[in-house]
């Protein structure tokens, strides 16, 4: 069918969705939510059979709806209805949830039910759950309604009057407003969970109003309740009246300045200074509660290297680190590495919010990729052991390319992928994708460097971007690889394959040198963060800043690629 999405943003469930509709051979075109007349526009262009809005934050004019049937993602159970869905189902502490496929009509979330999933609910992050959950019970939703349409036989009806679902209203600050020396540490986590992502928890810091974002337990330190007690790697600890709770990240809240998220110390600049920096090894215990982003543990001579940065963007510093604990975890008597990135996501490449920043946002570019590049390199150079790429969360940009320096990867059947730089303002890229893509794909590489669209994992199996995909969630997946890992070190023919991997290498580097490679991507880098073209800088300032989008770009919008080549003829 024709299909139109009728979105806010390409956000990570969208892209899920596009995916899997167009894995069934639906025919997907993109209109972001700008206002009436844009949205009405792209119908008439597009004429679709079906319209699918994944994620919007207004209502869809009725000169569209009264006409074509169009099926709202809501993600709240059947009954349940208003903007803030998750929101109350986290700080209520719900232990089941779901997902509802809603006609629409006049009325907002009122209209009938064409599908629905539910699913257990973990204590997690707002973003966690949506981009796991949350996506997973939308897709088994969306296509059994898209099917029941393309079927014709199937009669959406209202919710029944016992629904467990109701009306919630916009959950605002007041809602979870943190007492410091009367909440729990549950209580202080579900009031930071349930605003994760957006818009962050108000509350008071050093005489500064802040949101709170990324917060997790702390098992072991403790203070007085409200109590900045330690800091590490950029987050902060602070004490509740029966335990303490670490903070990742701080938005300032600043009337007249524009702001954005930063690691809890750097938005603090400096006031910390008598907070003592707790360490943490790097072979932390699997029980540990506490706040950690780079960890190890073994399992039947396998090393599992987890790198989880929060939504996979990775800085200067934090590749430097990863880059350390990796060239450690060579060192151990272990026959294979898998790098197992982060539950949410596997990695993003360079870290676009520090860059911004930054005193020099060019210079801090050009550190950061570098850093990527060595971390890039050393993977590459590995000689003694075996590595996997475990994807068990979406990977793009250079974080796409990071996974492919591994000798073999696997990614979890849900992964999305986006392998390409060029929506980042043409940005050129560099993590030795040169090199490694036709490796693995020959010449479609460019084609789908140019693409700039997610792949799912079946069909970046199917490309060779990725040696193979399963997992039904998250924990299937792992409990698969641990297997396919433990059988890599015992194979027999282990020797075999590291000996064919180091005489590849030298092949690869007789036929051209790596530096050479990275000496011409950074070439080109260098161009985008001092050249005269600011796009790139301009479209960081954008992502960071979350300008609003003003038009649908044209790799989205089919229907408007078409209207133009037929206005240039």
């Amino acid at each position: 069918m024709r299909t139109l999405f009728l979105t806010h943003s390409f956000n990570s469930l969208t892209q899920r969705l596009y995916v899997e509709l167009s894995e069934r051979g639906h025919e997907i075109s993109i209109e972001f939510d700008i206002n009436d007349a844009v949205t009405i526009e792209a119908v008439r262009l597009f004429q679709p059979d079906l319209i699918v809005a994944p994620y919007l934050r207004r209502a869809i004019p009725e000169q569209v709806w009264r006409h074509y049937l169009c099926l709202v993602v809501h993600p709240g159970i059947i009954g349940d209805r208003g903007p803030s869905a998750l929101d109350w189902a986290i700080l209520n502490g719900e232990t089941e949830w779901g997902v509802t496929v809603l006609q629409a009509n006049g009325e907002m979330d009122a209209g009938p039910v064409w599908a629905s999933a539910n699913f257990k609910m973990r204590e997690a992050r707002k973003s966690s759950l949506y981009r796991n959950e949350v996506t997973e019970a939308a897709v088994t939703a969306v296509l059994q309604a898209v099917e029941r349409f393309e079927a014709g036989n199937f009669t959406a009806s209202l919710p029944d009057a016992g629904a467990r679902g109701q009306w919630r209203p916009l959950m605002i600050q007041l809602d979870r407003q943190i007492d410091w020396s009367m909440d729990d540490t549950r209580t202080v986590l579900r009031k930071i969970n349930s605003a994760d992502g957006s818009p962050g928890v108000t509350d008071m810091l050093n005489g500064d109003l802040y949101h709170l974002y990324d917060a997790c337990e702390e098992d072991s330190l403790r203070g007085e309740a409200g109590e900045i007690i330690a800091c590490r790697r950029g987050a902060i600890c602070r004490a509740t009246r029966d335990g303490a709770v670490w903070i990742g990240h701080l938005k300032k809240i600043a009337p007249q300045e524009k702001t954005f998220k930063l690691p809890a110390t750097v938005a603090l600049n400096g006031t910390l200074t008598s907070v003592p920096e707790i360490p943490l090894a790097l072979d932390v215990p699997r029980g540990r509660k506490t706040y950690k982003e780079i960890w190890y543990e073994e399992k039947d001579g396998a090393g599992y290297l987890h790198f989880d940065f929060y939504n996979g963007a990775m800085s200067t510093e934090q590749c430097q680190r990863l880059l350390e604990a990796y060239k450690w975890a060579c060192q151990r008597q272990t026959r294979v590495i898998v790098l197992m990135g982060g539950q949410d996501f596997w990695s993003n490449g360079i870290h676009l919010n520090r860059i911004e920043a930054a005193d020099s946002p060019a210079d801090e570019s050009w550190h950061n990729i570098n850093a990527m590049d060595d971390l890039v390199q050393a993977i590459i150079m590995t000689d003694n052991q075996l590595t996997i790429a475990a994807l068990r969360g979406n990977a793009g940009a250079g974080g796409a390319f990071l996974a492919l320096a591994a000798d073999r990867i696997y990614a979890r059947a849900g992964v999305v992928l986006n392998p390409h730089y060029k929506n980042m303002g043409n940005l050129y890229g560099s993590e030795y994708w040169t090199y490694l893509l036709p490796r693995r794909v020959g010449q479609r590489g460019r084609e789908i460097m140019a693409n700039r669209l997610p792949l799912g994992a079946s069909a970046a199996k199917r490309l060779g971007l990725v040696d193979d995909c399963f997992g039904n969630d998250t924990g299937d997946f792992v409990a698969q690889l641990e297997i396919i890992a433990t059988a890599l070190a015992r194979d027999p023919l282990y020797e075999t394959y590291l000996t064919e991997k180091c005489h590849q290498r030298e092949r690869d580097e007789t036929s051209k040198p790596l530096a050479q490679y990275r000496t011409e991507e950074l070439e080109r880098m260098k161009l985008n963060f001092y050249g005269f073209d600011p796009s790139y800088h301009v479209a960081r300032y954008n992502f960071v800043f979350r300008v609003p989008n003003s038009w649908t770009p044209l790799h989205l919008a089919q229907h408007r690629r078409v209207t133009r080549r037929a206005a240039v003829a």
